[in-house]
């Protein structure tokens, strides 16, 4: 690929230091960043993420600036503009990664959120508290002193439990990471 656009730059003269600029970057991301992405991105899919979006989210964590354009995605991935442009929209939807437009241009940026996992661990919050709802309403409706009742019950309280501690930890979280911000 960097032979390709060594050619292109030649024959186009004034885009060769942008080129040269992103093969260099390319070189970087290869020697530097690319062994870890792969790793971590093994790792969230084998937790149960999608494979190219865990491989997207990765790329995007790994970049100095948080955010990255789909042609630069799927260069360092080498993957197609396609299989981006749908790992975005499931990031997007569990809300992992935001699209910017780039300052005076019309290609967009794919972020990835500041504070990521805190806002993740917030909206599985969201999502305990209509289990556990729905968990209720399924025990009444089997009646508690059944054996499905009292299964969904145990789902319940265990849902419920794991929801309070999950919210006592995130309040320990933010103390504790404003107290590192004051420290830098």
């Amino acid at each position: 690929m960097p032979e390709e656009r060594s050619r292109r730059t030649s024959e186009h003269g004034g885009e060769q230091q942008e080129d040269s600029q992103e093969a260099r970057e390319l070189r970087h991301y290869d020697e530097t960043a690319s062994a870890f992405v792969e790793r971590f991105a093994a790792d969230m899919t084998e937790a149960g993420m999608q494979r190219m979006a865990s491989r997207v989210f990765a790329c995007l964590l790994a970049s100095d600036d948080g955010s990255l354009s789909s042609a630069q995605l799927a260069e360092r991935l080498r993957i197609s503009a396609a299989a981006v442009s749908g790992a975005v929209r499931y990031l997007s939807q569990v809300h992992m990664v935001s699209r910017e437009r780039e300052p005076g241009s019309r290609r967009e940026l794919y972020r990835v959120h500041e504070n990521v996992w805190y806002e993740a661990l917030l909206d599985r919050d969201q999502i305990i508290t209509r289990w556990t709802s729905t968990l209720r309403s399924g025990e009444q409706s089997l009646g508690p002193d059944t054996p499905a009742g009292r299964r969904i019950r145990e789902t319940h309280d265990l849902l419920e439990f794991l929801q309070g501690e999950l919210s006592a930890m995130l309040t320990r979280w933010r103390a504790q990471h404003a107290a590192l911000k004051q420290e830098e």
